[in-house]
């Protein structure tokens, strides 16, 4: 099954934590790259120009902000970390930002997705798309996740990731995520008192 982008937030007896997955059958030359605060999607070395066919492509996926890690599918990434860092509650970041920017308006009206996550375990996860803005509270020690096709409805699942390696690993190709196709690349943030960042 094909569910374009992913993401998952949530919390286990290992720690907190946000992931993403590329999944793409249009633009597959992309990698995550990792930065201090940050993990962003950008194509490939020789496929740049890609940025000129769509504008979607290339965004900043995680965002942490101070003790909250964001993740998404888009620019909206960054309009959510600014909100929270301005004391918006995450709930409300998140569902101003998606209603704001709307679905991406490309050839498939491309929902828009996000969650977030503090290092105190308390998680939310949302979508906009060309019917509705969702945004549900994760329940303390669970996780759940969200793609842009198919699965638009939050998801619980089981979410057995005990660092950030694993974390990134698991939404690439383990559990229930290997079921899902054309799996491009992916990145993470997992914390207990310190977020840490990983990306493949």
């Amino acid at each position: 099954m094909y569910l374009g982008r992913i993401l998952a937030v949530g919390s286990n007896e290992t720690g907190n934590f946000v992931a993403y997955r590329v999944s793409s059958r249009s633009f597959p030359n992309r990698i995550t790259r990792t930065f201090p605060d940050r993990v962003a999607v950008v194509p490939k070395e020789g496929h740049e120009k890609d940025v000129f066919v769509s504008p979607y492509i290339a965004y900043n996926c995680i965002r942490l902000v101070d003790d909250v890690a964001v993740v998404s599918n888009g620019s909206h990434t960054d309009v959510i970390a600014e909100k929270i860092v301005s004391g918006m509650s995450i709930r409300d970041s998140l569902a101003l930002s998606l209603m704001t920017m709307d679905y991406e308006k490309d050839d498939f009206n491309t929902p828009r997705i996000a969650g977030a996550v503090t290092m105190d375990g308390e998680a939310y996860i949302g979508i906009v798309t060309h019917e509705k803005v969702q945004v549900e509270k994760v329940p303390a020690g669970e996780a759940s996740y969200i793609s842009t096709y198919e699965h638009i409805e939050p998801h619980e699942v089981e979410f057995t990731a005990g660092n950030v390696a694993e974390a990134a690993q698991y939404i690439m190709d383990q559990g229930k995520f290997k079921d899902f196709t054309n799996p491009v690349t992916s990145a993470a943030a997992f914390g207990k008192e310190n977020w840490k960042l990983e990306s493949i």
